[in-house]
């Protein structure tokens, strides 16, 4: 774990703006490849769907359940895109530091954008802003902002807390998660790469066995987030709630 990460400082001559490359860099990768698996889920559909097209109805298929288990999905089907981006893109995210670490010169630069928690927190507080959109939009500023002092006002503060912590959990769980899971694949790749038969047998197979186990890791992450999301738009755009 001796590398740094490339960073750029004072963007624009500003002192306090500074951006880690490598995080840039893995987000445009992960969204680049989120939107090739959907142009190529979209083209040349079929009635009959086939091979990647019938995987990506799946998915599809899947998002709505977990919307329709949240909330009435007559309510929920405007947040389908939301949910199906957010899925695939935590996914690709989380996979790609699995696959493998890239280091130049002890800087890194290819890993999972999810294990920084800027990145995870980023989505997280992006999430609750949307939510507090949707539910001004839906009910209206004077309801929706009744609702904070239901079903007692003295639970206001409480219910201000709440929305600070559900951004910390929703990205801090998401990171936490990813970047253990990338602390452990360090120390194993660190491990085979010693050369000594004792290296070799001790860490390749757990390692080969750990990455298997962090694409289930990634999956259920990205799975979580998403459904916490759809929890937490439930909240406050079902009447319900």
């Amino acid at each position: 774990m001796d590398h740094k990460n490339p960073m750029a400082h004072d963007v624009f001559g500003i002192s306090w703006l500074d951006f880690n490359l490598s995080n840039v860099l893995m987000m445009l990768v992960a969204s680049v490849i989120v939107f090739i698996l959907a142009v190529a889920a979209s083209k040349n559909l079929q009635r009959k769907p086939t091979g990647f097209q019938n995987f990506m109805e799946w998915i599809v298929e899947f998002v709505k359940d977990i919307i329709g288990n949240t909330m009435d999905y007559e309510t929920g089907r405007r947040f389908m895109g939301l949910g199906l981006t957010l899925l695939l893109y935590i996914f690709v995210s989380n996979l790609l530091g699995v696959i493998t670490m890239v280091t130049f010169d002890h800087y890194l630069w290819w890993k999972s954008p999810t294990s920084d928690p800027g990145i995870t927190l980023t989505l997280a507080t992006m999430v609750v802003v949307l939510t507090h959109y949707y539910g001004v939009k839906m009910k209206g500023t004077k309801e929706y902002a009744s609702d904070f002092f239901k079903p007692l006002p003295f639970l206001f503060p409480l219910k201000i807390i709440e929305e600070f912590a559900n951004t910390l959990t929703l990205g801090l769980r998401l990171y936490g998660n990813i970047y253990a899971g990338e602390i452990l694949l360090t120390l194993l790749a660190g491990l085979v790469a010693s050369g000594t038969v004792a290296g070799l047998v001790g860490g390749f197979i757990p390692m080969v066995a750990w990455q298997g186990f962090s694409i289930f890791i990634g999956a259920i992450q990205a799975f979580i987030f998403t459904m916490l999301t759809m929890v937490y738009m439930s909240h406050k755009v079902s009447n319900d709630h």
